[in-house]
């Protein structure tokens, strides 16, 4: 992935719609999801971007009518950002937020978006275990974001993510150019319950466990798995453990079932964290 692609979503498409309606020759739109802003030429076809590309009045129209869908503009021409995964029989697609998009995998969010956005969710997850400091295990990649801002202050982290899919539409979404760009970041694609056994004894003084709900990741939230944790967690070490909403019915009960599986696998204190949606699990 380079810096010059572009990427827009119905956010980006209809403040460029209404500079056209007002008669301006210039719009002032952003080409990465709100990270950046940049000037587009206002023609009578529609617009020229930056990079000498244009897109037309209707592309854009179709941009502008799709509520979840972020669009990456190739030979002048808007794609849709989704990979299916064939193994699990299951769509991952980049939704926009207000903020920093989220990943739908089957319709369902990935990140916190209702009266929040991801990033926003994110920095929520890490401050329940700063300092962010030594090395650093995320358990679950998705699009990266905290293990991008995990990267800002540890010394290194290692990443674990089961699907390719999640990854190429990852790599398409800007706001998750630093996981591909920053050195102190290694990827891994594997599944967590498996790679976490290559690991030698208390290597890291943190680690960022936010799998998929219970229903789709049942391992993650296992005793073996737990066990392991615990192992390649160092003494004195903290991890954070996405639950979901601890308020919630569902919540309560996969809360209840992974703090009495975390103290049988040795950990000293579970303490929950709900304007987190999670545990913060000490050694």
């Amino acid at each position: 992935m380079t810096n010059e692609q572009i990427v827009l979503s119905r956010i980006q498409a209809e403040s460029v719609l209404e500079a056209h309606r007002a008669g301006e020759a210039w719009a002032t739109v952003s080409l990465d999801l709100g990270l950046t802003t940049a000037e587009a030429a206002i023609e009578s076809n529609g617009i020229r971007l930056p990079d000498g590309q244009a897109l037309t009045w209707k592309q854009l129209g179709k941009i502008a009518k799709s509520k979840r869908g972020c669009f990456v503009i190739e030979n002048n021409r808007p794609r849709k950002i989704q990979s299916f995964s064939k193994a699990a029989n299951r769509l991952y697609s980049l939704m926009p937020t207000t903020g920093a998009p989220t990943m739908l995998l089957s319709g369902v969010a990935m990140h916190r978006i209702k009266g929040i956005d991801p990033h926003r969710d994110t920095l929520r997850k890490i401050e329940t275990i700063t300092p962010i400091v030594g090395r650093v295990l995320d358990t679950a990649t998705g699009l990266g974001y905290t293990t991008i801002e995990a990267a800002r202050t540890a010394e290194q982290v290692t990443t674990i993510e089961i699907e390719p899919a999640a990854l190429e539409v990852a790599r398409l979404n800007p706001w998750s150019r630093a996981l591909f760009e920053n050195p102190n970041i290694t990827q891994i694609v594997g599944d967590s319950f498996d790679e976490i056994e290559t690991f030698e004894e208390e290597t890291f003084a943190r680690i960022i466990h936010d799998p998929p709900a219970f229903a789709l990741g049942g391992d993650l939230y296992s005793s073996a798995f737990y066990h392991q944790l615990f192992r390649v967690l160092q003494r004195g070490g903290r991890l954070f453990h996405y639950i979901g909403d601890l308020e919630s019915k569902s919540g309560r009960t996969v809360a209840r079932g992974a703090i009495r599986r975390l103290r049988e696998a040795g950990f000293s204190r579970v303490a929950r964290r709900p304007g987190a949606f999670g545990l913060v699990v000490y050694k």
